[in-house]
């Protein structure tokens, strides 16, 4: 079996979130507010450990489920959008795009460090935030993590990512 590769993937009906967002496309298009009910998956893949396993699905679950919590119900905007300002105070979030403006109580929002909310970047976000995760296992050999977001019915982004060895 030495030529055998393993993945481990987890998805629950459970490690969903409902989450508004908006999301800019073609220069100075910019969608209304809008929510989703989001789906997720991940898969990691390594080799056999001396557990004979690749990941705790446990460990994995219990990552992805704090993870959808934290979005769950709240409006994700983008910090890193060249053109949408989001701007925060301790009681409030304001988020402007041209003309437009949105203005949120703050504990309703999370701010991603990401360009655009879409859901490539929403997943590529998952995935940084599991690869903490992963590297605080002793003895992690996991090589990648792959991160599905379905944003509605039949459409998902998956992020990919290569884990470094530490």
């Amino acid at each position: 079996m030495s030529d055998a590769s393993f993945r481990v993937r987890v998805t629950k009906d459970h490690l969903v979130f409902s989450a508004a967002h908006f999301i800019t496309f073609n220069g100075n298009i910019c969608e209304r507010l809008h929510g989703h009910n989001w789906r997720t998956a991940v898969e990691l893949s390594g080799p056999l450990d001396e557990n004979r396993y690749v990941f705790d699905f446990i460990a994995l679950r219990d990552a992805m489920q704090k993870i959808v919590t934290e979005l769950d119900h709240h409006v994700l905007l983008p910090t890193r959008h060249r053109q949408i300002r989001v701007q925060t105070d301790e009681r409030e979030v304001t988020a402007t795009f041209e003309n437009r403006r949105w203005v949120f109580p703050r504990e309703d929002c999370v701010l991603l460090p990401v360009e655009n909310t879409t859901a490539e970047e929403i997943a590529a976000w998952i995935a940084a935030r599991l690869q903490l995760v992963v590297n605080a296992q002793p003895n992690s050999n996991i090589d990648s993590i792959q991160v599905e977001v379905e944003e509605n019915f039949g459409q998902w982004a998956i992020c990919q990512l290569s884990v470094e060895c530490r």
